[in-house]
């Protein structure tokens, strides 16, 4: 068994979690938030920093670079706490509703980005109420109270 500290450092540089609201640090700009999860896992601040502009500028924001969240749009804040759960190359993305906040357009770039780092070879593992995007997955489980009610990989073995 790990102890808390184990637990915290397996999270820290194994998984990146990507939240509905964001949890942007408001008093930090947008490159200090994505800095922030990979100096604590020890990275130095220069290679955390290259990182961190990398993946703004991935994500299409490094403009945005010096603005903090409030000065930005939701769409934005969203690709921010993207960039920040990517920074230390996890092995897997947790989404927590990450296009719930969003405008439709805001939404479909939210999922674009999520489908192009699944087809990098990133696992993906998003809950969305909306089956619209759910669609566009290419696995889908569903649950109902807690159960397995649908998986969209054995039904396709079954067919």
């Amino acid at each position: 068994d790990l102890g808390i500290e184990e637990r915290t450092a397996l999270r820290l540089r194994e998984v990146g979690f990507v939240f509905q609201t964001f949890n942007l640090v408001p008093y930090l700009t947008c490159l200090e938030n994505v800095v922030l999860p990979a100096r604590l896992a020890g990275m130095p601040g220069g290679e955390a920093r290259a990182r961190a502009l990398w993946m703004l500028e991935r994500l299409g924001i490094s403009a945005r670079r010096a603005h903090r969240p409030a000065e930005l749009s939701v769409g934005e804040r969203q690709r921010v706490g993207i960039a920040r759960a990517m920074v230390n190359g996890p092995k897997l993305l947790l989404a927590d509703e990450p296009t719930g906040n969003l405008d439709p357009v805001s939404a479909d770039q939210v999922m674009a980005i999520l489908r192009e780092l699944n087809a990098e070879g990133q696992t993906v593992v998003m809950v969305t109420h909306d089956p619209r995007l759910a669609a566009q997955a290419p696995r889908t489980v569903r649950l109902e109270a807690g159960r397995l009610v649908a998986d969209s990989a054995s039904e396709r073995l079954a067919s």
